[in-house]
């Protein structure tokens, strides 16, 4: 099952694509994993994407492009995967529909999750990350036991760059002026479900497993 999320930043798309790996085992393919493990191993992609990923840029789509068609032949993706957030401008949905050709792969379903930009403000700017392995927590919905210190290694937790609210603000900016585009694109191509981000997790994680599996039986 092939799939992609789309929605703008904080609409939980993240969340369902790691509940779809961890329990129906679909790799999770998620472009800002891919620019953050990159940055972090200053390796050239993050070198060229920390200046973009800093002020909630995006990336240039050739970058992208490449960094996924890269991912998408990996052994791991043979049974699927869900790419989570990409294509995020139009021009790299043209490029996925031709990685997609050129490696013979079938896209089953684009689920979008909608959500209000209040919304999105809250969840973004209360997000807090432990520093040594990646944990996530929010200062509102999901505290730590103790303030600013990771639950499970104790190490401590930060606010990325591109969750401060400036920053927020600009990628909600972005989003509307380049990413509903997207959106429209893959309305006319009869894959395209929507799925209410701000519902409860386990309900739209439900509603998603009935998505792959309805397609699964249709294919």
């Amino acid at each position: 099952m092939n799939l992609i999320l789309l929605g703008p930043p904080g609409a939980g798309k993240g969340t369902q694509a790691r509940l779809l790996q961890e329990r129906e085992h679909i790799p999770q393919i998620a472009t800002g994993d891919i620019l953050r493990r990159a940055i972090v191993q200053e390796s050239p992609l993050g070198q060229i994407a920390r200046a973009y990923v800093d002020r909630g840029a995006l990336v240039p789509d050739e970058v992208m492009i490449g960094s996924i068609e890269e991912r998408l032949t990996q052994p791991d993706v043979q049974r699927g995967f869900v790419l989570d957030g990409f294509p995020r401008t139009l021009p790299q949905a043209h490029a996925l529909a031709r990685v997609f050709r050129e490696l013979d792969l079938h896209l089953d379903a684009v689920v979008y999750f909608t959500a209000r930009d209040s919304t999105i403000l809250l969840r973004l700017t209360g997000r807090r990350v432990c520093r040594d392995a990646g944990h996530i927590y929010h200062i509102h919905y999901n505290p730590p036991a103790r303030d600013g210190v990771c639950d499970v290694d104790g190490s401590p937790l930060y606010q990325r760059d591109d969750d401060r609210e400036e920053t927020v603000r600009h990628r909600l900016e972005v989003y509307h002026r380049e990413t509903e585009l997207v959106v429209d694109f893959y309305r006319g191509h009869g894959v395209f479900e929507t799925l209410d981000g701000e519902a409860d997790v386990e309900e739209n994680y439900q509603r998603l497993v009935d998505i792959v599996r309805a397609r699964s039986r249709a294919r």
